[in-house]
């Protein structure tokens, strides 16, 4: 599996990954190598004076006959276009080119995907209809998509990319713009508009990824939720029926139960992303936090320059090819990283839970659908190929499995109601630690009530806020009542008063 973002050479990752993904045996194999198609573009080359960055579409030099001219005119269009408006103001349009990759995404899916029937139509929403009945005794949160609908590979592309944009944006935009910040001052005062066209470049060098890997994903996709979070628009279930269909071919089970099982999955991912309102930002943050990491060693690439022959292409070559150019990982991105794919499996182990205690009784094969698609997790579904290729993450079997069974401990533990109530604040989830010690993280939850630690929690930062904010008390340096105390005999006269006084205020015989 490609873990690199953005077409950059592998940095230090787990090194889990050096073995069987899965100890149980599942996916023994890597995965689907560079799956959002950043080495298997046409050409696959590089652009001209930008090391690193992958080459445009069409590349000369790509493919079977090693030349397309169709395609080669295609990319000195795209080119030109790019060029007239690199002068003019706003002419970037962002880190990425996503009006390119939407182009490419459908062109890629153009002859791969029919419309849909009326029956099809008809099968999605009977299928979430019944598994948000089925799910309704499961957990505590109720129905969380207020829409049913069923979707093309092209609906999926069109409807997710504003999801995209805001996954890839922090990526793409700290990749850019660590190559202007590592360049020298006097490099950059030369450069002048140059430096807005290397831009608009990268944009559609990044647009050209993403839209050939979203090309692929949306052709493997099952339901909107199948990369761990929904990526449509908020409260829409949808279930992509001719991706069922094919999925369908492989499985001994009839065609209903399949899709049935799907909308239950599609159905309890839109109840807790509905109902946990924190959730997505705190996804979404995590990746925002690895971006904010991204630097280039400048240091090293000059090292490296030293080394390069311009007469001997081999070793620029070579250069190319040694990882000079790749971002460097830091510890506050792994850590990153870390809470990103904890988090990925905490809900993915939450849903599977959820979807077996609804459905599993009434649907006879539940469980062997459930084991297909752990294995197809394994080998790279699409939650993997999609975040492998935007932040480097692999999420691994195992973290899945524990997190499931997790979450299986706190329900019988606890209840459903003690189970979801975990997720009332994101101080109360498991953390990585805890998924490699599952019991022991529920033993330590089952003499104590999360919202009610919650509230204590919460009462605890109520009284430090409020004895910060108490005012001072009398007596104090700035207020009347002290100057007069400090005077000499004043509360000497006060006293003789009061004794020389009876209790109606008269003086005394």
């Amino acid at each position: 599996m490609s873990d690199v973002p953005f077409g950059f050479g592998p940095s230090d990752r787990d090194p889990d990954r050096d073995r069987k993904r899965d100890e149980g045996g599942e996916g023994g194999n890597d995965g689907p190598k560079d799956p959002f198609g950043f080495g298997n573009l046409p050409g696959g080359g590089q652009f001209p004076g930008i090391p690193g960055m992958p080459g445009m579409p069409g590349m000369p030099g790509g493919g079977p006959g090693g030349f397309d001219v169709g395609q080669l005119g295609q990319m000195l269009s795209q080119l030109g276009q790019m060029l007239s408006s690199a002068g003019q103001a706003g002419g970037g349009g962002g880190p990425v080119n996503y009006d390119l990759a939407a182009q490419m995404a459908t062109q890629q899916l153009a002859q791969k995907t029919s419309s849909l029937t009326d029956a099809q139509r008809t099968a999605v929403a009977d299928a979430l209809k019944l598994a948000e009945l089925w799910l309704d005794p499961a957990t505590e949160f109720p129905a969380g998509a207020s829409e049913s609908v069923a979707w093309t590979p092209t609906d999926w592309v069109k409807e997710s990319m504003p999801t995209w944009k805001r996954l890839c944006d922090p990526v793409a935009q700290r990749v850019s713009g660590a190559w202007v910040e590592g360049l020298p001052e006097e490099i950059r005062e030369a450069a002048g508009p140059m430096l807005a066209m290397i831009g608009q470049m990268g944009g559609l060098a990044f647009g050209s990824q993403l839209g050939s890997g979203l090309g692929q994903l949306a052709a493997e996709v099952l339901t909107g939720t199948e990369v761990g979070f929904p990526v449509g628009p908020e409260r829409t279930a949808a279930l992509l029926p001719e991706a069922i269909e094919k999925f369908t071919e492989g499985l001994d089970r009839p065609a209903s139960e399949v899709m049935i099982f799907l909308a239950a999955r599609e159905a309890a991912h839109h109840r807790l992303f509905a109902h946990v309102p924190w959730l997505r930002e705190r996804l979404l943050g995590a990746v925002e936090d690895y971006a904010r990491g991204i630097t280039i060693d400048t240091s090293r690439i000059e090292d490296m320059a030293r080394q390069i022959d311009p007469s001997n292409p081999a070793s620029i070559q070579e250069a190319m090819q040694s990882g000079m150019f790749e971002p460097q990982t830091t510890p506050e991105q792994k850590a990153a990283l870390t809470r990103l794919e904890t988090l990925l499996a905490l809900i993915e182990g939450w849903v599977d839970t959820v979807v077996a205690e609804g459905v599993g009784e009434r649907l006879p094969g539940a469980g062997a659908m459930r084991e297909t698609l752990r294995r197809r997790r394994a080998s790279g579904g699409p939650a993997e190929q999609a975040f492998a290729s935007i932040v480097g993450l692999e999420l691994r079997p195992r973290k899945l499995r524990a997190a499931a069974e997790l979450w299986k401990l706190l329900g019988e533990e606890r209840g459903i109601e003690g189970r979801d109530a975990v997720w009332a604040h994101p101080d109360l989830l498991p953390d990585s630690d805890d998924l490699d010690d599952p019991a022991g993280f529920v033993h330590r939850r089952d003499s104590a009530d999360p919202i009610a630690e919650l509230e204590k929690q919460f009462a605890a930062e109520a009284a430090e806020a409020a004895e910060q904010e108490k005012p001072e008390e009398p007596g104090t340096d700035d207020e009347p009542g002290a100057a007069a105390a400090e005077e000499p005999g004043a509360a000497d006269e006060t006293r003789d008063k009061r004794d020389g006084e009876d209790e109606g205020g008269a003086p005394r015989a």
